[in-house]
Protein backbone atom coordinates (compact mmCIF):
# COMPACT_ATOMS: atom_id res chain seq x y z
CA UNK A 1 0.00 0.00 0.00
CA UNK A 2 1.51 3.18 -1.27
CA UNK A 3 2.39 5.43 1.99
CA UNK A 4 0.98 9.43 1.87
CA UNK A 5 0.98 11.58 4.19
CA UNK A 6 -1.51 14.62 4.57
CA UNK A 7 1.52 17.62 3.87
CA UNK A 8 2.01 15.91 0.61
CA UNK A 9 -2.04 16.10 0.18
CA UNK A 10 -2.14 19.66 0.99
CA UNK A 11 0.60 20.55 -1.27
CA UNK A 12 -0.86 19.22 -4.00
CA UNK A 13 -4.26 20.87 -3.62
CA UNK A 14 -5.22 23.69 -5.50
CA UNK A 15 -6.36 25.62 -2.77
CA UNK A 16 -6.96 25.05 1.27
CA UNK A 17 -11.01 24.59 0.63
CA UNK A 18 -9.96 22.07 -1.30
CA UNK A 19 -8.20 20.00 0.71
CA UNK A 20 -10.57 20.41 3.33
CA UNK A 21 -13.59 19.25 1.26
CA UNK A 22 -11.27 15.90 0.26
CA UNK A 23 -11.05 15.52 3.69
CA UNK A 24 -14.62 15.79 4.45
CA UNK A 25 -15.28 13.24 1.33
CA UNK A 26 -13.30 10.55 3.15
CA UNK A 27 -13.97 10.83 6.71
CA UNK A 28 -17.92 10.77 5.58
CA UNK A 29 -17.59 7.31 3.44
CA UNK A 30 -17.73 8.44 0.31
CA UNK A 31 -16.24 5.68 -1.79
CA UNK A 32 -18.56 2.99 -2.69
CA UNK A 33 -15.79 1.59 -4.44
CA UNK A 34 -11.88 1.80 -4.04
CA UNK A 35 -9.62 -0.60 -6.02
CA UNK A 36 -5.27 -0.12 -6.73
CA UNK A 37 -3.00 -2.03 -9.45
CA UNK A 38 -0.98 -5.01 -8.32
CA UNK A 39 2.11 -2.71 -8.54
CA UNK A 40 0.60 -0.42 -6.82
CA UNK A 41 1.01 2.60 -9.41
CA UNK A 42 -2.45 2.74 -10.08
CA UNK A 43 -6.09 4.03 -7.86
CA UNK A 44 -9.57 4.30 -8.71
CA UNK A 45 -12.33 5.23 -6.60
CA UNK A 46 -16.17 5.86 -7.29
CA UNK A 47 -17.44 8.39 -5.09
CA UNK A 48 -21.46 9.72 -4.40
CA UNK A 49 -21.61 13.17 -5.94
CA UNK A 50 -24.39 15.56 -6.36
CA UNK A 51 -25.04 14.55 -9.84
CA UNK A 52 -26.96 11.26 -10.99
CA UNK A 53 -24.30 9.21 -11.14
CA UNK A 54 -21.14 8.47 -9.22
CA UNK A 55 -17.65 9.91 -10.12
CA UNK A 56 -14.91 7.94 -11.24
CA UNK A 57 -11.61 9.38 -10.02
CA UNK A 58 -8.19 7.80 -10.55
CA UNK A 59 -4.64 8.55 -9.42
CA UNK A 60 -1.61 7.72 -11.42
CA UNK A 61 1.52 6.75 -9.78
CA UNK A 62 3.93 5.89 -12.84
CA UNK A 63 6.07 8.67 -11.95
CA UNK A 64 6.15 9.03 -8.39
CA UNK A 65 6.97 12.71 -8.17
CA UNK A 66 4.04 13.90 -10.45
CA UNK A 67 1.27 11.78 -9.94
CA UNK A 68 -1.39 12.37 -12.79
CA UNK A 69 -5.39 12.51 -11.29
CA UNK A 70 -8.26 12.25 -13.56
CA UNK A 71 -12.01 12.52 -12.33
CA UNK A 72 -15.25 12.45 -13.88
CA UNK A 73 -16.56 15.16 -12.83
CA UNK A 74 -16.95 18.86 -13.61
CA UNK A 75 -15.14 20.39 -11.69
CA UNK A 76 -12.36 22.91 -13.35
CA UNK A 77 -10.27 22.42 -10.42
CA UNK A 78 -7.27 20.39 -10.91
CA UNK A 79 -6.78 17.99 -8.92
CA UNK A 80 -10.11 18.28 -7.83
CA UNK A 81 -11.57 17.23 -4.34
CA UNK A 82 -12.60 13.76 -5.03
CA UNK A 83 -9.10 13.28 -6.47
CA UNK A 84 -7.75 14.74 -2.88
CA UNK A 85 -10.43 12.60 -1.36
CA UNK A 86 -8.91 9.30 -3.12
CA UNK A 87 -5.55 10.41 -1.02
CA UNK A 88 -6.89 10.71 2.06
CA UNK A 89 -8.48 7.34 1.36
CA UNK A 90 -5.32 6.13 0.97
CA UNK A 91 -3.56 8.04 3.65
CA UNK A 92 -5.51 5.95 6.04
CA UNK A 93 -4.86 2.79 4.80
CA UNK A 94 -8.43 1.75 3.87
CA UNK A 95 -9.23 -1.35 1.74
CA UNK A 96 -8.45 -1.48 -1.86
CA UNK A 97 -9.64 -4.25 -4.21
CA UNK A 98 -6.96 -5.49 -6.92
CA UNK A 99 -7.92 -4.23 -10.29
CA UNK A 100 -6.00 -4.29 -13.77
CA UNK A 101 -5.02 -0.93 -15.30
CA UNK A 102 -7.40 -0.05 -17.97
CA UNK A 103 -6.36 -0.25 -21.15
CA UNK A 104 -6.47 3.61 -21.96
CA UNK A 105 -4.76 4.31 -18.80
CA UNK A 106 -1.83 2.20 -20.39
CA UNK A 107 -2.46 4.24 -24.07
CA UNK A 108 -2.10 7.41 -22.04
CA UNK A 109 1.31 6.27 -20.34
CA UNK A 110 2.83 4.85 -23.63
CA UNK A 111 1.73 8.21 -25.59
CA UNK A 112 3.31 10.59 -22.44
CA UNK A 113 6.64 7.88 -22.90
CA UNK A 114 6.90 8.48 -26.57
CA UNK A 115 6.40 12.16 -26.10
CA UNK A 116 9.18 12.35 -23.80
CA UNK A 117 11.81 10.50 -25.34
CA UNK A 118 11.26 12.65 -28.55
CA UNK A 119 11.16 15.76 -26.23
CA UNK A 120 14.55 14.59 -24.32
CA UNK A 121 16.17 13.37 -28.04
CA UNK A 122 14.88 16.62 -29.48
CA UNK A 123 13.88 14.48 -32.75
CA UNK A 124 11.57 15.86 -35.72
CA UNK A 125 10.23 14.80 -38.51
CA UNK A 126 12.40 12.90 -41.14
CA UNK A 127 13.97 13.06 -44.99
CA UNK A 128 12.38 16.20 -46.27
CA UNK A 129 10.60 17.36 -43.43
CA UNK A 130 13.49 17.32 -41.35
CA UNK A 131 15.17 19.63 -43.83
CA UNK A 132 12.24 21.85 -44.00
CA UNK A 133 11.54 22.31 -40.64
CA UNK A 134 15.33 22.87 -39.94
CA UNK A 135 15.16 26.25 -42.64
CA UNK A 136 11.86 27.02 -40.63
CA UNK A 137 13.72 27.28 -37.41
CA UNK A 138 16.42 29.11 -39.06
CA UNK A 139 14.25 32.03 -40.34
CA UNK A 140 11.86 31.95 -37.09
CA UNK A 141 15.11 32.60 -35.20
CA UNK A 142 16.80 35.32 -37.11
CA UNK A 143 13.11 36.73 -37.07
CA UNK A 144 13.34 36.00 -32.96
CA UNK A 145 16.92 38.20 -33.16
CA UNK A 146 15.61 41.25 -35.07
CA UNK A 147 12.92 41.28 -32.60
CA UNK A 148 14.95 41.46 -29.39
CA UNK A 149 17.10 44.04 -31.08
CA UNK A 150 14.20 46.19 -31.57
CA UNK A 151 12.95 45.92 -28.12
CA UNK A 152 16.06 46.91 -26.78
CA UNK A 153 16.66 49.58 -28.39
CA UNK A 154 12.85 50.60 -27.83
CA UNK A 155 14.18 49.73 -23.65
CA UNK A 156 17.17 52.17 -24.37
CA UNK A 157 14.92 54.70 -25.04
CA UNK A 158 12.82 53.90 -21.71
CA UNK A 159 15.98 53.99 -20.14
CA UNK A 160 17.09 57.38 -21.28
CA UNK A 161 13.47 59.23 -20.51
CA UNK A 162 13.71 57.88 -16.88
CA UNK A 163 17.09 59.07 -16.32
CA UNK A 164 16.00 62.26 -17.82
CA UNK A 165 13.69 62.13 -14.85
CA UNK A 166 15.52 61.14 -12.20
CA UNK A 167 18.42 64.00 -12.82
CA UNK A 168 15.37 66.84 -12.87
CA UNK A 169 13.92 65.19 -9.78
CA UNK A 170 17.68 65.21 -8.04
CA UNK A 171 18.23 68.65 -9.14
CA UNK A 172 15.15 70.36 -8.11
CA UNK A 173 15.87 68.12 -4.58
CA UNK A 174 14.67 65.76 -2.56
CA UNK A 175 13.03 68.46 -0.23
CA UNK A 176 10.12 69.55 -2.73
CA UNK A 177 8.74 66.51 -2.37
CA UNK A 178 5.64 67.72 -0.82
CA UNK A 179 4.61 69.98 -3.82
CA UNK A 180 5.44 67.88 -6.22
CA UNK A 181 3.39 67.42 -8.65
CA UNK A 182 2.89 63.26 -9.27
CA UNK A 183 0.96 63.31 -12.97
CA UNK A 184 4.69 63.56 -14.91
CA UNK A 185 5.88 60.38 -12.87
CA UNK A 186 2.37 58.28 -13.31
CA UNK A 187 2.25 59.52 -17.00
CA UNK A 188 6.29 57.88 -17.51
CA UNK A 189 5.57 54.70 -14.88
CA UNK A 190 2.67 54.01 -16.90
CA UNK A 191 5.23 54.45 -20.11
CA UNK A 192 7.34 51.90 -19.15
CA UNK A 193 5.68 49.25 -19.72
CA UNK A 194 5.34 49.91 -23.21
CA UNK A 195 9.10 49.84 -22.58
CA UNK A 196 9.32 46.36 -21.60
CA UNK A 197 10.96 48.25 -18.32
CA UNK A 198 9.52 46.58 -15.78
CA UNK A 199 11.97 46.52 -12.81
CA UNK A 200 12.56 50.81 -14.04
CA UNK A 201 8.83 50.72 -13.74
CA UNK A 202 8.28 49.02 -10.18
CA UNK A 203 10.93 51.50 -9.05
CA UNK A 204 9.16 54.07 -10.29
CA UNK A 205 5.82 53.34 -8.70
CA UNK A 206 7.55 52.84 -5.22
CA UNK A 207 9.07 56.18 -5.30
CA UNK A 208 5.49 57.79 -6.42
CA UNK A 209 4.34 55.61 -3.42
CA UNK A 210 6.76 57.11 -0.91
CA UNK A 211 6.17 60.85 -1.95
CA UNK A 212 2.31 60.15 -1.90
CA UNK A 213 2.87 58.95 1.60
CA UNK A 214 5.57 61.78 2.55
CA UNK A 215 2.50 64.35 1.55
CA UNK A 216 -0.44 62.68 3.46
CA UNK A 217 1.55 62.31 6.61
CA UNK A 218 4.79 64.46 6.43
CA UNK A 219 7.12 61.53 7.81
CA UNK A 220 10.62 61.68 7.38
CA UNK A 221 10.67 58.04 6.66
CA UNK A 222 9.24 58.53 3.87
CA UNK A 223 11.98 61.19 2.67
CA UNK A 224 14.65 58.17 3.61
CA UNK A 225 13.00 56.07 1.76
CA UNK A 226 12.29 58.28 -1.52
CA UNK A 227 16.15 58.59 -1.29
CA UNK A 228 17.07 55.12 -1.43
CA UNK A 229 14.42 54.18 -4.14
CA UNK A 230 16.10 56.55 -6.04
CA UNK A 231 19.66 55.75 -5.54
CA UNK A 232 18.39 51.67 -6.64
CA UNK A 233 16.32 53.21 -9.98
CA UNK A 234 19.63 55.16 -10.78
CA UNK A 235 21.79 51.92 -10.38
CA UNK A 236 19.57 50.50 -12.15
CA UNK A 237 18.99 52.59 -15.24
CA UNK A 238 22.76 53.14 -15.73
CA UNK A 239 23.68 49.62 -15.31
CA UNK A 240 20.77 48.54 -17.94
CA UNK A 241 22.35 51.42 -20.22
CA UNK A 242 25.63 49.89 -20.17
CA UNK A 243 24.58 46.20 -20.35
CA UNK A 244 21.86 46.66 -23.62
CA UNK A 245 24.55 48.94 -25.35
CA UNK A 246 27.23 45.96 -25.16
CA UNK A 247 24.43 43.24 -26.17
CA UNK A 248 23.58 45.63 -29.26
CA UNK A 249 27.36 46.50 -30.02
CA UNK A 250 28.64 43.10 -30.02
CA UNK A 251 25.46 41.63 -31.46
CA UNK A 252 25.68 39.02 -28.84
CA UNK A 253 22.07 36.97 -28.64
CA UNK A 254 22.21 34.31 -26.44
CA UNK A 255 21.35 34.47 -22.85
CA UNK A 256 23.60 34.94 -20.23
CA UNK A 257 23.43 35.08 -16.17
CA UNK A 258 23.02 38.46 -15.53
CA UNK A 259 19.97 39.54 -13.19
CA UNK A 260 19.38 42.47 -15.37
CA UNK A 261 17.76 40.05 -17.91
CA UNK A 262 14.81 39.44 -15.57
CA UNK A 263 14.60 43.61 -14.83
CA UNK A 264 14.26 44.37 -17.98
CA UNK A 265 11.27 41.98 -18.93
CA UNK A 266 12.98 38.83 -19.47
CA UNK A 267 10.97 35.84 -18.09
CA UNK A 268 13.19 32.93 -17.14
CA UNK A 269 12.45 29.42 -18.75
CA UNK A 270 13.30 26.71 -16.25
CA UNK A 271 14.92 24.98 -19.90
CA UNK A 272 17.45 28.21 -20.23
CA UNK A 273 18.20 28.10 -16.67
CA UNK A 274 19.05 24.72 -17.38
CA UNK A 275 20.80 25.61 -20.58
CA UNK A 276 23.13 28.25 -18.50
CA UNK A 277 24.09 25.08 -16.20
CA UNK A 278 22.32 27.09 -13.48
CA UNK A 279 21.15 24.24 -11.47
CA UNK A 280 21.41 21.31 -9.30
CA UNK A 281 20.40 17.89 -9.47
CA UNK A 282 19.19 15.56 -6.60
CA UNK A 283 18.36 18.10 -4.10
CA UNK A 284 17.13 18.30 -0.79
CA UNK A 285 15.13 21.36 0.63
CA UNK A 286 14.02 21.98 4.21
CA UNK A 287 11.78 24.99 4.08
CA UNK A 288 12.74 27.11 7.29
CA UNK A 289 10.19 29.69 7.10
CA UNK A 290 7.45 31.04 5.26
CA UNK A 291 5.31 34.13 4.72
CA UNK A 292 3.47 36.01 2.42
CA UNK A 293 4.23 40.05 1.85
CA UNK A 294 2.26 42.59 -0.29
CA UNK A 295 4.39 44.45 -3.02
CA UNK A 296 1.96 47.83 -3.89
CA UNK A 297 4.41 48.65 -6.43
CA UNK A 298 3.96 45.24 -8.28
CA UNK A 299 -0.12 45.32 -7.04
CA UNK A 300 1.38 41.69 -6.41
CA UNK A 301 0.90 39.46 -3.31
CA UNK A 302 4.48 36.93 -2.77
CA UNK A 303 4.78 33.44 -1.19
CA UNK A 304 7.52 33.70 0.41
CA UNK A 305 9.84 30.39 1.27
CA UNK A 306 13.06 30.29 2.91
CA UNK A 307 14.71 26.94 2.41
CA UNK A 308 18.17 25.54 3.17
CA UNK A 309 19.65 22.78 0.65
CA UNK A 310 20.72 20.36 3.26
CA UNK A 311 23.84 19.27 0.69
CA UNK A 312 25.33 22.51 0.19
CA UNK A 313 23.83 24.67 3.58
CA UNK A 314 22.65 27.42 1.10
CA UNK A 315 19.69 29.11 2.10
CA UNK A 316 17.20 30.14 -1.06
CA UNK A 317 14.12 31.41 -1.29
CA UNK A 318 11.00 30.54 -3.67
CA UNK A 319 8.76 33.52 -4.60
CA UNK A 320 5.12 32.78 -6.10
CA UNK A 321 3.80 35.73 -7.80
CA UNK A 322 0.16 36.71 -7.44
CA UNK A 323 -1.14 39.27 -8.74
CA UNK A 324 -4.27 41.37 -7.67
CA UNK A 325 -6.07 41.05 -11.31
CA UNK A 326 -5.35 37.31 -11.28
CA UNK A 327 -5.50 35.79 -7.41
CA UNK A 328 -8.54 33.14 -8.63
CA UNK A 329 -6.40 31.66 -11.09
CA UNK A 330 -3.03 31.40 -9.24
CA UNK A 331 -2.76 28.75 -6.60
CA UNK A 332 -1.56 30.62 -3.03
CA UNK A 333 1.43 28.51 -1.67
CA UNK A 334 1.41 27.59 1.93
CA UNK A 335 4.23 26.28 4.38
CA UNK A 336 5.81 23.00 4.47
CA UNK A 337 6.82 21.25 7.41
CA UNK A 338 8.36 17.88 5.46
CA UNK A 339 11.32 17.92 3.23
CA UNK A 340 11.56 18.01 -0.25
CA UNK A 341 13.43 15.95 -2.68
CA UNK A 342 13.88 17.07 -6.19
CA UNK A 343 15.82 15.59 -9.19
CA UNK A 344 16.63 19.10 -10.97
CA UNK A 345 16.23 22.60 -9.44
CA UNK A 346 17.15 25.41 -11.33
CA UNK A 347 18.90 28.29 -10.08
CA UNK A 348 17.99 32.11 -10.82
CA UNK A 349 20.25 34.44 -11.70
CA UNK A 350 21.61 36.75 -8.72
CA UNK A 351 23.53 37.67 -5.56
CA UNK A 352 22.55 36.67 -1.58
CA UNK A 353 19.52 34.11 -1.47
CA UNK A 354 19.06 33.38 -4.58
CA UNK A 355 15.77 32.31 -5.83
CA UNK A 356 15.09 28.96 -7.11
CA UNK A 357 12.25 26.93 -8.69
CA UNK A 358 11.51 22.98 -9.44
CA UNK A 359 9.31 21.40 -11.41
CA UNK A 360 8.38 18.13 -9.31
CA UNK A 361 9.61 16.99 -6.13
CA UNK A 362 8.25 14.55 -3.46
CA UNK A 363 7.44 15.83 0.04
CA UNK A 364 8.41 13.28 3.03
CA UNK A 365 8.32 13.72 6.69
CA UNK A 366 11.62 15.34 8.28
CA UNK A 367 13.54 13.19 9.63
CA UNK A 368 16.35 13.46 12.70
CA UNK A 369 19.01 13.22 9.55
CA UNK A 370 17.86 16.18 7.90
CA UNK A 371 17.46 18.42 11.10
CA UNK A 372 20.70 17.41 11.85
CA UNK A 373 21.89 18.54 8.42
CA UNK A 374 20.44 21.69 8.69
CA UNK A 375 22.21 22.63 12.07
CA UNK A 376 25.52 21.68 11.11
CA UNK A 377 25.31 24.60 8.65
CA UNK A 378 24.37 27.02 10.82
CA UNK A 379 27.34 29.64 11.11
CA UNK A 380 29.32 29.66 14.54
CA UNK A 381 30.10 33.98 14.16
CA UNK A 382 27.90 36.79 14.53
CA UNK A 383 31.02 38.78 13.61
CA UNK A 384 31.75 37.39 10.55
CA UNK A 385 28.08 36.77 9.41
CA UNK A 386 27.50 40.63 9.80
CA UNK A 387 30.49 41.80 7.76
CA UNK A 388 29.39 39.90 4.69
CA UNK A 389 25.42 41.27 5.25
CA UNK A 390 26.96 44.49 5.58
CA UNK A 391 29.32 44.24 2.29
CA UNK A 392 26.45 42.65 0.53
CA UNK A 393 23.56 45.18 1.35
CA UNK A 394 25.90 48.18 0.54
CA UNK A 395 24.98 47.58 -3.22
CA UNK A 396 22.06 49.72 -4.20
CA UNK A 397 20.63 46.36 -6.35
CA UNK A 398 20.54 44.02 -3.36
CA UNK A 399 17.73 43.04 -1.61
CA UNK A 400 16.85 44.65 1.38
CA UNK A 401 17.56 41.26 3.38
CA UNK A 402 20.32 38.38 4.11
CA UNK A 403 19.16 35.48 5.61
CA UNK A 404 21.26 33.23 7.56
CA UNK A 405 21.06 30.42 10.02
CA UNK A 406 22.53 31.62 13.14
CA UNK A 407 23.88 29.06 16.03
CA UNK A 408 23.88 30.87 19.23
CA UNK A 409 24.90 30.20 22.86
CA UNK A 410 21.92 32.44 23.93
CA UNK A 411 19.30 34.80 23.12
CA UNK A 412 18.67 37.59 26.03
CA UNK A 413 16.94 40.99 26.90
CA UNK A 414 18.76 43.90 27.24
CA UNK A 415 17.07 46.92 28.60
CA UNK A 416 15.53 47.81 25.67
CA UNK A 417 16.01 44.70 23.15
CA UNK A 418 16.76 41.39 22.70
CA UNK A 419 20.58 40.50 22.28
CA UNK A 420 21.67 37.01 20.16
CA UNK A 421 24.99 36.10 21.81
CA UNK A 422 27.11 33.58 19.63
CA UNK A 423 29.35 30.65 21.45
CA UNK A 424 32.35 33.24 20.87
CA UNK A 425 31.14 35.93 22.67
CA UNK A 426 30.02 37.96 19.79
CA UNK A 427 26.03 39.84 19.49
CA UNK A 428 23.14 40.93 17.53
CA UNK A 429 20.53 43.58 18.64
CA UNK A 430 17.63 41.45 17.10
CA UNK A 431 14.64 43.97 15.45
CA UNK A 432 11.46 43.57 13.54
CA UNK A 433 12.04 44.19 9.83
CA UNK A 434 10.06 47.51 9.09
CA UNK A 435 6.52 46.61 7.14
CA UNK A 436 7.12 42.98 8.44
CA UNK A 437 5.37 40.48 10.81
CA UNK A 438 6.88 41.36 14.23
CA UNK A 439 8.77 37.89 15.52
CA UNK A 440 10.68 39.86 18.42
CA UNK A 441 7.38 39.91 20.89
CA UNK A 442 6.84 36.31 20.10
CA UNK A 443 10.38 35.48 21.26
CA UNK A 444 9.59 36.88 24.54
CA UNK A 445 6.73 34.71 24.77
CA UNK A 446 8.90 31.30 25.03
CA UNK A 447 8.88 29.87 28.95
CA UNK A 448 11.19 27.10 28.62
CA UNK A 449 14.49 28.84 28.62
CA UNK A 450 15.74 25.48 26.54
CA UNK A 451 14.46 27.03 23.05
CA UNK A 452 16.61 30.32 23.88
CA UNK A 453 19.93 28.29 24.84
CA UNK A 454 22.43 26.41 22.33
CA UNK A 455 20.19 26.89 19.29
CA UNK A 456 20.39 27.99 15.80
CA UNK A 457 18.20 30.90 14.47
CA UNK A 458 17.50 31.73 11.01
CA UNK A 459 17.18 35.43 10.64
CA UNK A 460 17.48 38.37 7.92
CA UNK A 461 20.12 40.87 8.06
CA UNK A 462 18.84 44.58 7.70
CA UNK A 463 19.91 47.97 8.07
CA UNK A 464 17.66 50.06 10.68
CA UNK A 465 17.82 53.42 8.95
CA UNK A 466 15.85 54.80 12.42
CA UNK A 467 18.77 53.09 14.42
CA UNK A 468 21.50 53.48 11.73
CA UNK A 469 22.66 49.94 12.78
CA UNK A 470 22.67 46.01 11.16
CA UNK A 471 19.84 44.26 12.70
CA UNK A 472 18.52 40.77 12.79
CA UNK A 473 15.01 39.92 12.04
CA UNK A 474 14.01 36.61 14.09
CA UNK A 475 12.32 34.08 11.59
CA UNK A 476 12.55 30.59 12.97
CA UNK A 477 14.98 28.49 15.90
CA UNK A 478 16.31 25.31 14.84
CA UNK A 479 16.44 22.70 17.60
CA UNK A 480 17.73 19.11 18.12
CA UNK A 481 13.78 18.07 17.60
CA UNK A 482 11.97 20.22 15.48
CA UNK A 483 11.18 24.04 14.13
CA UNK A 484 9.76 26.93 15.72
CA UNK A 485 8.55 29.06 13.54
CA UNK A 486 8.26 32.74 14.57
CA UNK A 487 6.12 33.47 10.74
CA UNK A 488 3.25 32.11 10.47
Amino acid sequence: MRQITEQQILALAPNPAAGANGKKISQKGGFVRLEKSADDTFYLGECQGSGKSNYITTADFIKQEAPVFRCSCPSRQFPCKHSLALLYEIMAGKSFADCEIPEDILKKREKKRLKEEKAALGETAEGSEQETQGKTTKKASNAGKAARTRKRKKQLEGLALTEKLVRELLDAGLGTMGGTTLSTYKGLSKQLGDYYLPGPQRLLNRLILEIEAFQSDQKEVHYDNALDVLEKLWTLVKKSTAYLKEKLESEEDGLDASPLYEELGGIWKLSELEALGSSRKDVCLVQLAFWVEYDEARREYIDMGCFMDTGTGEICLTCNYRPVKALKYVKQEDSLFGAVRTGSMQIYPGEGNRRVRWEQGTITELNSEELAAVRSFAAESVAVEAKAAKNYLKNAMAAPVLYRLIAFAQIGQTEDSLVLVDKNGGTIRLGDMPEKETTTERLRLFTDARVLENQALLGGFYYDAAARRLLFWPLSIVTETGIIRLLY
